[in-house]
Order: C-alpha cells, then structure tokens, then sequence
C-alpha cells in the first residue's frame, strides 16, 4: 500500500553531490552546488514512496528560516506531520517537498524550484507580514535515517513585522524566541535546526 499517494518529488542522484563535494552540516557555497541540481538534466520526480527510503537520491527540500528583529519563529511538529520521523521535534525550518505540480514548463529549473518554496510556506503559514527572502545555505546529514534521502535549502526571510500565523495543525506552538531561548531548546530540536542554530551568525551575515 502506497503511504504517500502518487505523489512525485524533486530529486537529484546522490552521486552528483558527491562529485561536486559532499558535505556533513550547513554549506555556505551555494554557488558552487544549487545551480548544478537545479539543471533540468540534473533532477528529476520521483515516486515519493521509493524516495523516502533510496539513499542514492536526495529530495531537495526548502527548508524556510522566519526572522525578525532578532528573534526566530519556531514551533512544534505536530504527530501528524507529514514527515513521522521528526513528529513531536521542534522547529525553526519551515518546508516541504517540490512536486510535480510546481512544474511551471517542461524545464524544473529554478523556477519550478521557486513555485514549490512559495506554495510549501503559503500552505504552512499565514504571512500578514510582507518580507525579503535570500538563499543562505544548504544543509545536509547523512547520519540519520531522514537526512540520507533529503538535501536542504535555507532560506532566509527577513519579515517586517511579526505577522504570522500557522495554516496547518501540524504547525503547534508557533512563536519567536531569542537566539539564546534556542540554544536553550537546542536538544529538542530535529537535526536540520540544530544546525542552523548552530550557524546563525554567519546565516544572518549572508548576502
């Protein structure tokens, strides 16, 4: 029985990581590898059922980091999250996967790539905020069982004021801490806000 539907997701081959360089943790050289994955020759969907468990692909995942006036939104994911090995963990990464129904042509270039940002943080959040938005980082850990099939994108938005709300019920307990009130948390948070946690200075300094 599927678990995911027919859902599609945007992957690349593993061994096009390892060939420009792998990497463990936040990566700030984006120019040297989100351009490669995002070639139409470089990526492609695949079944999300077989990608969940094939290590010799990686899901790109937008993974969006909400700030304001130094304080960060995080929250709770909900036991019906739809990724279960992180449900219950807590959260400064908002995202999902790039479907098929982010194909703006027949090219899955970057802007089929941004399509799938917008519609992931739109159907999360409530935004009534506007907000600039930059890539920053990537993020990968090939140590545990979810960060062998996925691969991150950190986004950074810079919003004007703290208007945000959750869209979803698996979003629970949103709100901004302090740098400080994070690393307070840091234990209980899924690996990929661990890292950024760990990396926020230089992710706040990045143009």
């Amino acid at each position: 029985m599927s678990r995911y539907g027919d859902e599609h997701v945007l992957v690349i081959p593993r061994p096009l990581l390892d060939c420009i360089g792998s990497f463990q943790g936040l990566q700030f050289d984006v120019g040297r590898y989100l351009p490669e994955f995002l070639k139409p020759e470089n990526n492609f969907f695949l079944s999300r059922d077989l990608a969940e468990d094939d290590p010799n692909h990686k899901q790109i995942i937008p993974y969006a980091i909400f700030h304001h006036q130094g304080r960060f939104l995080h929250y709770i994911r909900g036991k019906k999250s739809g990724e279960q090995r992180l449900a219950s963990k807590g959260s400064i990464g908002i995202g999902g996967h790039i479907n098929t129904s982010d194909q703006s042509s027949e090219s899955l270039g970057e802007e089929t790539y941004m399509r799938g940002v917008e519609r992931e943080v739109h159907e999360e959040l409530k935004l009534g905020s506007a907000y600039t938005q930059r890539i920053v980082a990537l993020l990968n850990h090939d140590d545990n069982e979810v960060g062998r099939v996925h691969l991150g994108v950190v986004h950074l938005f810079d919003l004007q004021s703290p208007d945000i709300k959750a869209n979803e019920a698996e979003i629970a307990e949103l709100t901004f801490l302090s740098r400080d009130e994070l690393i307070s948390k840091r234990n209980a948070l899924e690996t990929w806000s661990q890292a950024c946690v760990d990396g926020l200075d230089q992710i706040l300094t990045v143009n």
